[in-house]
C-alpha cells in the first residue's frame, strides 16, 4: 500500500512539473485539438457529457438491483462505485483550486480552439478523473474482461475528448487519469475501515468492504 501511495505521488510530482514546462503539452494538445471534423466534434461532446449520465447511471442501477433482490453485497458495490467518482470530484475541484491553472485556450489564444463553456481551473480533469474513478472501481467489484475493456476505452475516450475541445492539456487528463484510479484502489481501504466501523460485531465483511 505504501508503495502505491508513494509511486501515485511521484507521479503527481512529475506532472505538476509539467505545468510549467508546457512545450510537450501544447505541442501534443494542438494535434489532438485539431481534429476538427463533424464526427470528432459531435463524439467528443457526446463522450465528454457522458460522464453524467453514466456516472449516475450505474451506481444507481446496482443500487436498484441490490434493493429488488435484497443483495447487501450490490449495495457495497453501488457505495463504494459512486463514493470513488465523489471523491474524485472532490479532489480534482480542490486541486483546481491550489494549482490554478489557466484553460489552454485562454493562455494560447489562436492556436488552441474552444468548443466547449467551462469554468474554474484546466489542471486537474475532473470528467477524467471521474471517468478513471468509475471505471476502476467497477472493475474492481467485477473483475472480467467483457467489464474492464469497455469501461476503460470510455474513460480514456473521455479523457481524449476533453482535449480534443480544447479544456484540458494532456498533462491535465493524465493527472486526472491518476487522481481517478488513486482514488478508487484507496476507497477498498476506505471501505473495509467503514465496515469495521458500522459493523463491529460482524466478523464477514457485509456492507462496505470489498
Amino acid at each position: 500500500m505504501k508503495a502505491r501511495v508513494l509511486s501515485f505521488a511521484v507521479a503527481l510530482c512529475v506532472l505538476c512539473g509539467a505545468v510549467h514546462g508546457q512545450g510537450w503539452d501544447v505541442t501534443a494538445l494542438r494535434k489532438v485539438n485539431g481534429w476538427d471534423t463533424p464526427f470528432a466534434r459531435k463524439f467528443s461532446k457526446g463522450v465528454s457529457n457522458s460522464i453524467y449520465a453514466v456516472g449516475a447511471a450505474v451506481p444507481l442501477s446496482i443500487g436498484i438491483a441490490s434493493l429488488v433482490k435484497r443483495d447487501s453485497k450490490l449495495m457495497g458495490d453501488a457505495i463504494f462505485i459512486g463514493t470513488s467518482m465523489v471523491e474524485a470530484a472532490a479532489l480534482t475541484f480542490a486541486a483546481k483550486e491550489v494549482v490554478g491553472r489557466e484553460r489552454p485556450f485562454d493562455r494560447w489564444p489562436g492556436m488552441v480552439v474552444r468548443r466547449e463553456d467551462v469554468g474554474s481551473k484546466s489542471f486537474p480533469s475532473g470528467h477524467t478523473a471521474m471517468a478513471f474513478s468509475l471505471a476502476t472501481s467497477l472493475s474492481l467489484r467485477y473483475p472480467k474482461w467483457y467489464v474492464i475493456v469497455p469501461s476503460a476505452l470510455w474513460a480514456t475516450s473521455v479523457g481524449i475528448s476533453r482535449m480534443q475541445l480544447g479544456v484540458h492539456y494532456p498533462s491535465d487528463v493524465i493527472s486526472g487519469a491518476l487522481i481517478g484510479v488513486g482514488v478508487a484502489f484507496a476507497n477498498v481501504y476506505v471501505n473495509r475501515w467503514l465496515d469495521r466501523l458500522i459493523f463491529p460485531e460482524k466478523k464477514p465483511r457485509r456492507f462496505f468492504a470489498y
